[in-house]
């Protein structure tokens, strides 16, 4: 014998491990065994009923909690994850890009104070309008009215229905919102402003720059400490046109008149007056404001009395009360030398016409 290593032939096959040598990486473990889909009968099994040597075994059931997701399922999800990848990508690489914005300039806006030729009338307080021209008046914003929206050349109608939307909630919100009206907040109509008109909107409300406009040209205000409102709801009279100045431009005019009860802050006895307010207003709006919901203020021309020319109406308006005249002189001189000053200031005379009587008997 060669030994215990080694049997006296050599190894077999003529190599270390002959014919074994090949099958050494292959394991079959349990866990191969279970899983395999054919499986051999036993020699009892084969000689009782059976006549082949294999049967295929039933996969086994999935552990509980799991479930088996099916191909077509996976294939839909990275489908639809593709498709919403190439949105993605397709809209941050619009070659078209957004609709700009409209350049938003200060509001050109001008305010005439309107004298009382005598002394402020007081009025009933159980019938503040009665036989006033207010008596026929809407109350609130109800008593805004909106024409007929319809599309023009380049808006649709319901792009034109949202510019007059907004244009009376700028109205309703600047003119007729007791707490704008007495100072108590701004945020209404700041909110409805795009971003550079709101840098300017801070910017009268702080007085930071020289030239930068009065609160008044972009909302009616009193001072809280002069004047009381009698009654919330505010008188309205007035209306809105729309038209189409450019393809990207939309434009909304509106013109009314709020006519405001107020008596002088902390004299709740005093007697009440009315106060009278004309407003007209130029608004603009492209796709940008109306996707976006803003406006954007390029006029407001306003008529205010019965206020003493000499009031300072940069902060808020100062209306004169029930038995109060104007002061003289009305007005401080003038100099038309002066291309530094605030230019002239504008007056006129409150001369309220009569209001509409019954109509004649015929």
């Amino acid at each position: 014998m060669a030994g215990r290593a080694e049997p006296p032939e050599g190894t077999p096959g003529g190599a270390p491990g002959a014919g074994d040598e090949e099958y050494q990486s292959t394991v079959f473990d349990e866990s191969f065994v279970k899983a395999a889909r054919l499986q051999e009968y036993s020699a009892q099994q084969r000689l009782e009923d059976h006549t082949t040597a294999v049967r295929t075994r039933a996969p086994e059931p999935a552990p509980a909690g799991a479930r088996a997701v099916p191909r077509q399922g996976i294939v839909l999800a990275l489908i639809i994850l593709a498709a919403f990848a190439a949105a993605i990508y397709l809209g941050a690489n619009n070659p078209y890009g957004a609709p700009p914005a409209l350049r938003a300039d200060r509001p050109a806006a001008v305010t005439v104070a309107l004298l009382p030729e005598d002394a402020v009338p007081a009025v009933d307080p159980e019938g503040l309008y009665a036989g006033t021209p207010a008596e026929g008046y809407g109350a609130g914003a109800g008593g805004v009215a909106l024409p007929d929206p319809r599309a023009t050349d380049h808006f649709t109608r319901e792009q034109v229905l949202t510019a007059l939307t907004l244009a009376k909630e700028f109205v309703v919100t600047g003119a007729m919102t007791p707490d704008v009206l007495t100072g108590a907040t701004t945020v209404p109509v700041r909110e409805l402003l795009g971003t550079e008109q709101q840098r300017q909107f801070d910017s009268a409300l702080n007085a930071q720059e020289p030239r930068s406009g009065a609160v008044t040209d972009w909302l009616v205000r009193f001072d809280a400490t002069e004047a009381r409102l009698v009654d919330q709801q505010v008188r309205v009279d007035g209306g809105f046109t729309f038209t189409e100045i450019a393809d990207d431009v939309l434009q909304v005019d509106g013109r009314h008149v709020f006519v405001y009860a107020l008596r002088p802050a902390g004299a709740p006895d005093a007697d009440v007056s009315l106060y009278t307010v004309q407003r007209e207003l130029r608004l603009q709006f492209g796709e940008k404001e109306l996707r976006e919901r803003t406006v954007v203020l390029r006029q407001a021309d306003t008529l205010a009395g019965p206020m003493d020319c000499a009031a300072d109406t940069s902060s808020a308006l100062r209306p004169l009360f029930a038995g109060e005249r104007a002061e003289p002189p009305a007005t401080a001189g003038t100099d038309p030398h002066d291309l530094d000053g605030e230019g002239a200031v504008l007056c006129g005379t409150f001369a309220v016409s009569d209001p509409p009587g019954p109509p004649p008997d015929h």
